[in-house]
């Protein structure tokens, strides 16, 4: 049965699906687009958006930062914010075409930058962290500004309406990418806006997600005492952040990041067999207890040179994957699947707290 929204709250709502090239070949955006189709009802036209890796090979060196704007003095103010610490490249209007359903449109503007060395000695941070730190200096007090995508050679496009028409409006079957994941999004307890929609990306680091997050406040709580600041009204953003603290600043691998926000049961850990295995579980939960992420979700990690698929540990979420040639797909149904590829192989569910990592092969120029 079909139900529409006010008559009932759906929360299983909300469409993730995602491609990779393990060869890095170019797809352009056109495919993942047309993945969101058959499963246009899991949204509500409240939140869409995509993220594509390789597809600014020209500028590949320089951070990408994509922003939206609430008007031209918002765009001035940051840009003499960002001639502080970096030397701006190239900047433009992000290309787009006016959809009917897509309506209210901030400025949406993009920067290719680097950070002034000069700037980086004298603060002893890498570019990586002073990238971090602008972008949650925007964010938080530069007000009708919000720095939505900040990595290399990637780039975050999201709107509120359906992920199809979101696709049409940013002209993604004009960019190629190795990778891509996208959203549809059913918002259940925040508000459906611009920077509210998935993904959220931080760096090269992108998250969309289907679920809610009932630890949301222990996490954000725990997060933000490390400098990152949750200002786009919904859940899903602490995850990224806890994804770029468990990766980028603790050192951890991507299963090792799984095991703390999907973590074993401690009745699961205890009945290892594996004592090195079980006494790194048992430090991870230890060390990271309020990084446990809690409530059903299914998630899309991307990040350079590839992706991560994972669900909550009880499995609370749909999630398929499969795979053809070199290419490995992620989505919330099969159906979307089958849309990029009919003849697809090798199709699963995985595990609960069982991550899916796929990466490009090493040596290959991305």
């Amino acid at each position: 049965m079909m139900y529409t929204e006010g008559q009932v709250r759906i929360p299983s709502g909300c469409a993730i699906a995602a491609v990779i090239s393990k060869s890095g070949e170019a797809m352009t955006g056109e495919g993942i687009v047309n993945a969101m189709r058959p499963m246009h009802d899991r949204s509500n036209g409240l939140g869409g958006g995509f993220a594509g890796y390789g597809i600014y090979p020209a500028y590949k060196d320089f951070y990408a930062l994509h922003l939206f704007f609430d008007c031209r003095d918002t765009r001035k103010a940051c840009e003499a914010l960002l001639k502080e610490g970096f030397e701006i490249y190239h900047s433009e209007r992000v290309p787009t075409r006016k959809i009917p359903s897509i309506t209210d449109e901030p400025i949406i503007w993009r920067y290719f930058v680097s950070p002034l060395q000069s700037v980086l000695a004298d603060l002893q941070l890498d570019d990586k962290e002073y990238v971090v730190r602008t972008v949650m200096r925007i964010n938080t007090s530069l007000k009708g500004a919000y720095v939505f995508s900040s990595g290399k050679n990637m780039g975050a496009f999201k709107a509120v309406g359906f992920p199809e028409d979101v696709g049409a409006f940013y002209r993604l079957e004009e960019y190629a990418g190795y990778s891509w994941t996208a959203h549809g999004r059913y918002p259940t307890n925040t508000p459906g806006w611009w920077g509210g929609a998935h993904p959220f990306a931080l760096i090269d680091y992108s998250v969309v997600h289907n679920g809610e997050i009932s630890s949301y406040d222990a996490n954000r709580r725990f997060i933000e005492m490390f400098g990152y600041h949750c200002t786009l009204q919904t859940d899903t953003e602490v995850i990224t952040y806890i994804m770029d603290y468990l990766l980028r600043r603790q050192g951890l691998t991507l299963g090792e990041a799984a095991s703390v926000i999907a973590a074993p049961f401690w009745s699961t850990i205890e009945k290892k067999t594996d004592l090195e295995d079980k006494a790194k579980h048992i430090y991870l939960r230890t060390v990271f207890p309020s990084l446990l992420v809690t409530g059903p979700f299914s998630i899309v990690l991307g990040f350079n040179g590839g992706l991560m698929a994972l669900n909550d540990r009880l499995k609370l979420r749909s999630m398929v994957v499969a795979e053809k040639d070199d290419r490995v797909y992620v989505a919330s149904e099969e159906a979307a699947i089958r849309v990029m590829e009919p003849n697809v192989e090798n199709v699963w569910a995985p595990a609960g707290g069982e991550p899916v990592i796929v990466k490009v092969k090493e040596g290959t120029d991305l």
